[in-house]
């Protein structure tokens, strides 16, 4: 039979440093009720007070009835795509209000700017068909000219609007 021996100094600091690192990363998982943010319900969104102008413009958008947050923020191709993106998008909120480094109004990075755009043609492919087929079939244009159409551009306040 084998006999345990005590742990030493440094196994009691081992065992105290990663209970501490785990008690402490389930109490803020839970105070920032991660499991929401699994879901599709805009409402995680909004766990966060910077979040709450685009979701109550989003709840008097044209978008409200027809688009979550899900639909236009992230990518739709793969389970893997969606929820890697919402793990960074996690990450990133969660460190910036953790560390209080966000900037102020929230804005939105290249590739999740991309995500939108390419959601925005998922959508309205029937839409922006001709659209993108004219812009490639400008001379000159490079072969990619029809995917970098640019929505936002234009139609920038359509789900994140003035509230009335």
């Amino acid at each position: 039979m084998r006999k345990w021996l005590p742990a030493g100094f440094a196994g009691i600091a081992l065992a105290a440093v990663i209970g501490i690192f785990l008690g402490v990363s389930a109490y803020t998982f839970t105070y920032a009720e991660g499991f929401s943010y699994l879901s599709d319900d805009p409402k995680a969104c909004i766990n966060c007070h910077i979040m709450n102008d685009q979701y109550h413009s989003w709840s008097s958008s044209s978008h409200h009835s027809r688009a979550t947050c899900n639909d236009c923020h992230v990518p739709h191709d793969s389970l893997l795509a969606k929820y890697s993106t919402k793990a960074i998008h996690g990450y990133r909120h969660s460190k910036g209000f953790t560390f209080q480094d966000f900037h102020e109004p929230i804005q939105i990075t290249r590739r999740s700017y991309d995500d939108v755009i390419g959601n925005c043609v998922r959508c309205h492919e029937d839409m922006t068909h001709d659209i993108r087929l004219s812009i490639a079939d400008v001379p000159g244009a490079p072969a990619s000219a029809a995917s970098s159409v640019d929505c936002i551009h234009c139609h920038a306040s359509v789900a994140h609007g003035p509230t009335r």
